[in-house]
């Protein structure tokens, strides 16, 4: 290959890892500025929530069908289609004026954004196939996937406090248009298998209707009361959907997910490490973003401040340090490592005071899960798209997305639960309000660090392959 076709290979994924950076920040970037649209708006706090559900929902439902999607019609499509989706859909919600307005764009920018990144890694899969280019690259996704949230916060603060909210919106505009012209001229084609195989509608309808009565459960889980019979009757009836989902699909001559796929050990130890992983690291971004403000006293623009030393050591790792330890050490080694450290920087969290420093009580917790997160995302999204055939790496990758924003989603919500309820004992006790949040927050990142270790323990005791140049899963073109 020449130097002006690797040259051309690594501006197709920068211009892939905008876009995809563009829909992890969506994420978060509002959640700063949820006071403003409530007050301009006039939410109440119930309906407020819906400005970030409304997306999580979409977005978590169809991940797995956007995946296959792209197995069957190719990623570039799916991708630029998704920019498209997302971009249209950004701009109707910075020009919103009413409640429902914002909220059915945020639908709209949930179903864009779960296909850009369905087939996100399925684009790096492609573009990148000699073992330590591959490495490298999955190092700046597992960056983009680490880092782009706190940047959201970093972002959201910035914009809000200098403009208003419609900006955190409107920004996506001009990234979203310059992602999709430099995507058309650059990104690989894909051809996809349409020509040979048909989407399977009833696996599609029952598998996204599941996982968005499951999401809708889990988000609404503290409000509506996790015993309550709307929690459990929806649960129940995803779990009903999820089991209809799999009699279609060992029927189905061209099945929306072939079970087999399950089979293979990297994949399932993957996505049950995702799970756990995103739980904990659930619990410091957003429940250390609390801590810094409402016991620490910190302004929005402050703490996302604090969160840089993380993401620039994430960087670091992202930008070689993550592929040189996959190709010294292989897959297993530095996952189990890195998920270790970010187990003793959330532990740190759980002893932070009421008069916590910066510098003390905030920096090393942030360093070391910094560290952590920046070692441990490589190898976790290597291991799950590393045994796949190349025509299943987009519902591998729909997979190993839906996993992580499911954990995340379950461990916050469970995570966030438990806080209130130990803050709440405190309160009845007669202590102060400062100190009883703080004894909350210590609760729940005490039970992150014990999820972060039980994914350290699995993947190093159940991952059995390691990196391997030769092998043929980095081999495929």
């Amino acid at each position: 290959m020449g130097e002006n076709d690797g040259r051309r290979k690594w501006l197709a994924f920068a211009v892939l890892s905008l876009g995809v950076l563009m829909i992890v920040l969506d994420v978060t970037i509002v959640n700063v500025a949820l006071p403003s649209i409530k007050q301009d708006l006039g939410f109440g706090d119930a309906s407020l929530a819906w400005v970030v559900n409304a997306y999580l929902l979409v977005f978590g439902g169809f991940l797995l069908l956007g995946g296959r999607l792209g197995d069957l019609y190719g990623y570039r499509k799916l991708f630029l289609i998704g920019i498209v989706i997302f971009t249209a859909a950004s701009l109707a919600c910075g020009l919103s004026n009413s409640q429902l307005f914002l909220v059915s764009a945020r639908i709209i920018q949930g179903l864009g954004g779960s296909l850009v990144s369905a087939v996100g890694f399925s684009l790096v899969m492609t573009m990148f196939t000699g073992a330590a280019e591959r490495a490298r690259a999955m190092g700046f996704f597992g960056f983009i996937a680490a880092g782009g949230g706190s940047i959201g916060v970093l972002l959201g603060g910035t914009l809000t406090s200098i403009l208003n909210w419609h900006w955190i919106f409107f920004v996506n505009v001009p990234i979203g248009i310059a992602v999709l012209f430099l995507g058309r001229m650059l990104l690989p084609e894909g051809s996809g298998e349409s020509a040979h195989r048909h989407l399977d509608i009833y696996g599609a309808v029952t598998i996204t209707a599941a996982l968005m009565l499951a999401i809708y459960s889990i988000i609404n889980g503290n409000q509506a009361g996790w015993a309550s019979l709307q929690t459990i009757g929806l649960l129940a009836g995803s779990a009903v959907l999820a089991g209809l989902f799999v009699y279609i699909e060992k029927r189905s001559k061209a099945p929306l997910m072939p079970l087999h796929i399950f089979r293979l050990r990297n994949l399932a130890t993957a996505n049950l490490v995702a799970v756990l992983w995103a739980a904990g690291m659930f619990a410091w971004f957003f429940l250390s973003a609390l801590y810094l403000q409402l016991v620490l006293g910190y302004s929005a623009l402050q703490v996302g401040l604090a969160f840089l030393p993380a993401n620039l050591i994430m960087a670091a790792f992202s930008i070689g340090i993550s592929a040189r330890l996959v190709m010294r050490f292989g897959i297993r080694t530095p996952l189990a490592f890195g998920l270790s450290l970010a187990v003793v920087g959330l532990a740190l969290f759980a002893r932070a005071p009421v008069n916590g420093s910066l510098l003390f009580d905030v920096i090393p917790s942030m360093v070391l899960l910094g560290i952590g997160a920046g070692m441990a995302f490589n190898p976790m999204l290597l291991a799950a798209m590393n045994d796949v055939k190349p025509h299943e790496s987009g519902l591998a990758s729909g997979i190993v997305n839906t996993s992580f924003m499911m954990g995340g989603a379950l461990g916050l919500a469970v995570l966030a639960s438990l806080a209130a309820l130990q803050t709440n004992s405190v309160l009845a006790s007669g202590v102060g309000t400062v100190s009883a949040l703080n004894s909350g927050y210590h609760v729940a990142f005490l039970v992150g660090a014990f999820l972060a270790a039980i994914a350290a323990i699995v993947s190093f005791l159940v991952l059995k392959v390691e990196f391997n140049p030769q092998h043929a899963a980095y081999q495929m073109h």
